[in-house]
């Protein structure tokens, strides 16, 4: 273990699963800058790329530990990253990301819901789905519907993103798979990334780019990894359960993006409901090897 892994050892866990949480929501909100320049699709791929970088030279991935059957998994990960991230980034640029993770998070408590011991917990998705209700107010009219699809999309991506991960974390330890997968999920964003970044590639953009990737997914991942050695998966599923509200503080502080009362009353159902759903899932005991320990919900979607 290096000295600096010894230091954030020396934390309580929940304050690096909080850290996680809080850098994964600020990177998410001041990604709407960039996004505004360059595209959804833009600053996923540049924000990936970075990270794919930072991710091969900490990770060190040994090319020889690779078989044919992990390149379906590897592959499917690192497509399902790229295409997730894209899909995200195009929903908090067209609704709030309070909402946008909200609405996000159906993805994991659904995958909970179904792992878990007893099928009731299936109740609490629908308890979700009434508070992303109140916070989408259809009644209005004034959500962007188009918006709210990307969000739901972002939702499907995360489900399966968490059961990839979990297979990917059973094979390889460490970061080792990550640094295999995020170079795939660069070139899956860059697909529409390259065509959008195009007449707007300037220092600051790559500047900004690599501060995000530190961000979003560096940090959450390294805090996630560390907390998750002195934390049950139950534990930390249900403190993610807080992703939401932490979305709606960095969306109001970062964003200045405010929600009525109804709204707010919506996220805390979404909250109440994604920590109930926890409770009901289903682990695996933990191993000691922090390679192979994934978080009930799985890590943080970049």
């Amino acid at each position: 273990m290096s000295h600096r892994s010894r230091g954030l050892d020396s934390f309580p866990p929940w304050s690096l699963a909080i850290g996680a949480m809080l850098s994964v929501q600020l990177g998410s909100a001041l990604s709407v800058d960039l996004i505004s320049k360059i595209g959804a699709g833009g600053t996923a791929w540049l924000r990936l790329t970075a990270g794919a970088v930072i991710f091969l030279v900490i990770g060190r991935p040994r090319l020889r530990s690779l078989r044919w059957h992990d390149a379906p998994i590897l592959l499917g990960l690192g497509v399902t990253t790229g295409l997730q991230t894209v899909v995200f980034l195009a929903a908090i640029a067209r609704i709030p990301l309070g909402t946008s993770v909200a609405i996000e998070f159906l993805g994991p408590m659904t995958v909970a819901a179904v792992h878990g011991r007893s099928r009731s917990a299936l109740i609490w998705v629908g308890a979700a789905g009434v508070g992303v209700v109140l916070v989408t107010q259809p009644w209005h009219g004034a959500i962007s519907w188009v918006g709210v699809g990307y969000a739901g999309l972002a939702a499907v991506g995360w489900a399966a993103y968490i059961v990839l991960t979990q297979r990917v974390g059973d094979r390889f330890s460490g970061l080792s798979g990550l640094a295999f997968t995020i170079p795939v999920a660069a070139c899956t964003a860059a697909i529409l990334g390259i065509p959008q970044t195009a007449g707007h590639f300037t220092v600051e953009v790559v500047v900004t780019s690599v501060g995000l990737a530190i961000l979003l997914p560096v940090l959450p991942y390294s805090f996630e990894l560390l907390a998750l050695r002195r934390m049950t998966p139950t534990a930390f599923g249900t403190l993610m359960a807080l992703e939401p509200a932490i979305g709606v503080i960095l969306g109001l502080l970062v964003l200045h993006q405010k929600l009525s009362i109804v709204q707010v009353i919506g996220i805390l159902l979404v909250i109440l409901a994604g920590a109930a759903a926890q409770r009901g899932e289903q682990h695996r005991p933990a191993t000691g090897d922090e390679g192979n320990v994934q978080p009930s919900t799985g890590p943080v979607p970049f």
